[in-house]
Formats: structure tokens, sequence, C-alpha cells
């Protein structure tokens, strides 16, 4: 086993909320699904430590459920694994590594996430994607209230380049988190991925029985939505230095 001191799990450390709970017990759909989360966790975990020491460039994953594949038929079929077999068909052939979590929020990619990048220390030439924010948008109102700020933090921290989504969610707090993204885009510090615009037009048909996650079909259109922009990222070669 690789980087033995690389205790990173893809966990949050907080169970599922009420609401999930309450939802499992009574529809079948939703707990199929949420019993995904531990053994998709495990296996990004162990692909993560059997990849830190491989050559070639890497793909570092940074967000919630929606990069953890949770939904689709294995943990390697959500967008990640889609955008990636796609990638190397082509001939990038990318070295995954996964720190996105279940349940997590801008907080844990801020708290848990981006300190495990830089424990296994950042490359110049590594491509960074982060996909986040609605577990805080569908949270508590505090977690709400929180958003923008926190995607200010966030695009202030993320390694300089990094491709970063925006919320297509039709709400206040998402408009005001969305305008950071948008301003660090203009400042040349991210790259954007505006799922206002390049995402899903509709989800019928492409959403996992519970009806939250997309399944196969819904990531493969998340897939299509990066795609045009992580690869014009990789075509870009390793970031200007300077950046934290």
């Amino acid at each position: 086993m690789t980087h033995p001191g690389f205790s990173y799990d893809n966990r949050t450390g907080r169970g599922p909320g009420r609401m999930v709970r309450t939802m499992s017990a009574v529809l079948p759909g939703v707990a199929r699904v949420w019993s995904q989360v531990e053994p998709y966790a495990e296996a990004w975990r162990a692909h993560n430590l059997a990849t830190l020491d491989r050559p070639g460039r890497r793909w570092v994953v940074l967000g919630d459920s929606m990069s953890v594949g949770i939904g689709a038929t294995s943990y390697d079929a959500g967008w990640v694994g889609q955008l990636a077999a796609r990638l190397a068909v082509g001939g990038t052939d990318l070295r995954v590594v996964n720190l996105a979590a279940t349940g997590a929020g801008v907080s844990d990619v801020l708290e848990q996430q981006l300190p495990a990048l830089a424990e296994i220390g950042s490359r110049d030439d590594d491509l960074v994607t982060v996909l986040v924010g609605s577990n805080d948008l569908f949270g508590a109102r505090a977690r709400r209230d929180r958003l923008p700020d926190g995607f200010a933090a966030m695009v202030e921290r993320v390694p300089v380049g990094s491709v970063v989504a925006t919320l297509p969610q039709p709400s206040g707090a998402a408009a005001r988190a969305n305008v950071h993204v948008e301003r660090a885009a203009a400042a040349g510090r991210v790259a954007m991925v505006d799922l206002r615009v390049t995402g899903p037009s509709s989800w019928k048909g492409r959403l996992a029985s519970d009806y939250f996650h997309p399944n196969d079909a819904g990531y493969a259109a998340l897939a299509g939505a990066f795609e045009p922009t992580v690869r014009a990222r990789l075509s870009a070669g390793p970031a200007a230095s300077g950046g934290r």
C-alpha cells in the first residue's frame, strides 16, 4: 500500500441527515442508493492509495456525492470515471485522485479536501476539478447563508487553473455564490464550468432510484458538461506559478 501515512478516507465524518434516514426507512429506492455510500467511499480510498505513486499527470477531484458517483452502477461509472475514460480514448490517461465525499459541503472542501491535497502535494500540472454546493443549498438555512462566503474562500484557495462548476439551481444563495466563480474566472484564477448553461436541460430518465442523484445516463450528461473545459485546461499545460 502506498502512502501509509495518508489517512484521508473520502468521508466527512458525519452520517446521513434525519431526512435521509427517514426516507431510507420508507422508500426502497432511497435506501438502495444510500447503501452505496460506504462501499464507494472505500473504493475511492483504495483507488487513491494505489494511484498516488503512479507516474503521469494527475486529476484531483474535489466535491460531494456527485463526484463520488453515488447513484451510478459502480463507483467509477459517475461523471469522473466516464470523463476519464473518454479522455483515455484520446490518449490522455490521467491518474485520478478523488477526494470527494458524500454529504460534503463547501466547508468540507476547505477544511478536509484541500488539506488532503496539500498533504499529497499539489503539482503545477495537476488538473483539479471542483463540484460542490448542493448539500449547502438543500441543508439548513445557516448553511445556505454561509454558501456565498464559502465560495469566495474556495476560489481563492484552490490551485490556480482549477476547474470550478457553478451551481445551476435558481436560488438567491446559488446566484450569490456563482458571482465569486465568475469573478475568479474573469481574473484568470479558475476555469469555470457554467452548469446553468452546459448542464442537462432535463433530468428525465437520468436520475437514480432516489430521484436525487444521477444514474449512469445523468452522469454521462455531467461528463459532457465538464468535458470541453477540462480538455481546454489540459491543453493549456501547467498553471502559471505563484498561485496558492
